[in-house]
């Protein structure tokens, strides 16, 4: 007999309510309970980035967090980023203004983890842009378009 919880998550402004065994991850609640597959499943080991989401403001890795750990605080995905007139954020546009991916496969953890870096004050330089971007790999090698558009998003919110 298989265990399940029941949560109820808030995800980009919405209340959503599933129940899950205790061992699901925040990714795989996301894609395979509630069908918001923006956020991909890259390595599944919390070395790739393709997962990135954000909770209470900070950015996780969502394949190494559980669902029941981010009940009653604020989930934001991919698909929350846009504003609600489906303007897109500063840095999904300097992204495409800079040509920032390739096949599109890590573009949604590197945004998210875009959003971070400037949020957080980490986009000061080049050097320091990329440091803080570490975390998330790119397999087509698209790293200088990528810190071209975070630094691009950075001075627009400046």
């Amino acid at each position: 007999m298989t265990r399940t919880i029941h949560l109820s998550l808030d995800i980009n402004g919405r209340r959503h309510e599933l129940d899950v065994e205790p061992r699901v991850t925040l990714l795989d609640a996301l894609r395979e309970h509630l069908a918001m597959t923006g956020t991909k499943k890259g390595c599944d080991q919390g070395q790739c980035g393709a997962c990135t989401c954000h909770v209470d403001g900070k950015r996780v890795l969502s394949c190494l967090t559980l669902a029941a750990q981010v009940e009653g605080r604020q989930v934001s995905t991919i698909e929350g980023l846009a504003g609600e007139n489906g303007d897109l954020h500063p840095v999904q546009a300097a992204f495409i203004e800079n040509d920032a991916f390739q096949c599109g496969y890590c573009t949604p953890g590197q945004i998210m983890s875009a959003v971070a870096c400037i949020r957080e004050g980490h986009a000061g330089s080049d050097a320091e842009i990329r440091e803080y971007m570490s975390g998330n790999l790119c397999r087509c090698g698209a790293y200088n378009s990528i810190v071209a558009a975070v630094r691009e998003a950075a001075e627009t919110a400046r």
